[in-house]
């Protein structure tokens, strides 16, 4: 199965700027109802430049009380995330997501502009139940490490 076939396209990016809030990013992600959402260089371009997710916001702003309104992003943000083709095989992605235990992929066409994003949920929705099993195991296995940590 190609991961075109799964993913969630057209996601809502956020762009990389000297004025790019905590707040800002926050309130996209809790509107979306979603975990994490691309970083991109301009909305024009959607170049993929990084990606920042609920817990980088919580585990750097909230926990350093730096104030959200006035935080910017930059900082937080993870750079050069890895990411796919929409014409690879979906478990090119999934092998990404266990070996670097990340619950989300931004995918990105030819000239690494953001075309979509692939998450758990679309393996859980689209995947063979324990290939989506074997990924949650692995990505869960890093969750625990860090948290008996």
């Amino acid at each position: 199965m190609k991961i075109r076939e799964v993913m969630s396209r057209d996601p809502v990016c956020c762009v990389l700027s000297d004025s790019a809030q905590a707040q800002a990013v926050a309130k996209i992600l809790c509107d979306r109802h979603i975990g994490s959402v691309p970083v991109v260089a301009s909305h024009e371009s959607r170049k993929l430049v990084g990606m920042i997710t609920d817990r980088d916001l919580c585990c750097s702003v909230i926990v350093q009380g730096l104030d959200p309104k006035t935080t910017e992003i930059e900082k937080f943000i993870s750079l050069a995330p890895f990411n796919c083709r929409d014409g690879e095989n979906i478990e090119t992605c999934e092998r990404l997501m266990q070996e670097h235990p990340v619950r989300r992929v931004p995918i990105v066409d030819a000239e690494d502009r953001v075309i979509g994003i692939v998450s758990q949920a679309d393996l859980a929705l689209h995947d063979k139940s324990e290939r989506v099993s074997k990924t949650l195991a692995e990505i869960s296995k890093a969750s625990q490490s860090s948290i008996a940590a």
